[in-house]
């Protein structure tokens, strides 16, 4: 029953980054489709240009950590196949801990870089965070070019820019993807290091998915290999 529990909790997270995914997409291709549609009309979206970088940015960054969990991602695995079962699991903890401190800094150097549109203070250190900054420059007042500022947002104005109003995105939003697609990159990493720790996987990565993926195919197609 934990079991069935555990899996629908999991099925249920996985729709929802699936969907925020493919909602992305799709954004993306819609805007890019209009602003074609409007040029061909004399006419022009000034904001889809900008927009679909975001949205793009926000795509790859979470399609990263999502790929980490579902072991999407490709490498290589020549030197790990010809070691035995021993080996494999002590080089892939070895690079789950090299990924591990890696998605860390990545994570203190988004947060950082994101703090101050947030009127958050820095963290101290330059590899390490030791604190948060006491004397920071606050950046809560940049904006975007060309993404006008949206209504339901205007909630920022008051928490994070002291009243004054928007007239274009605060840089806040479309820049919080950078410490959140980060910390899910660290869990994901964390995750599989747990995978490797109890034996249910071998390996980070797997480079053979491609080399089973053709094999079905010329299977299907009635192929000898």
């Amino acid at each position: 029953m934990n079991s069935g529990q555990s899996s629908g909790k999991t099925g249920f997270i996985d729709q929802i980054e699936e969907t925020l995914i493919a909602l992305l997409l799709g954004m993306m291709t819609l805007v890019t489709f209009a602003n074609v549609v409007a040029r061909f009309m004399n006419s022009n979206i000034l904001w889809a240009l900008e927009a679909t970088v975001f949205m793009f940015g926000w795509l790859v960054l979470l399609g990263a950590s999502y790929a980490v969990k579902k072991h999407s991602h490709l490498g290589v695995d020549a030197i790990v196949n010809l070691l035995p079962p021993s080996g494999r699991r002590t080089l892939a903890l070895i690079s789950a801990g090299v990924c591990i401190m890696f998605s860390f800094l990545l994570l203190k150097g988004s947060y950082d870089y994101w703090a101050v549109f947030a009127d958050l203070p820095p963290t101290e250190g330059r590899w390490f965070p030791l604190g948060f900054a006491e004397n920071f420059r606050s950046q809560s007042f940049y904006e975007v070019d060309d993404i006008p500022m949206i209504g339901a947002l205007r909630f920022l104005e008051g928490w994070i820019n002291y009243g004054d109003a928007y007239e274009k995105l605060p840089k806040v939003v479309p820049y919080l993807v950078m410490p959140l697609s980060m910390s899910l990159l660290l869990f994901r990493f964390c995750q599989v290091a747990l995978q490797i720790w109890r034996g249910e996987v071998d390996r980070l990565v797997a480079s053979h998915e491609v080399e089973d993926e053709l094999e079905e195919v010329r299977a299907s197609h009635g192929e000898k290999l």
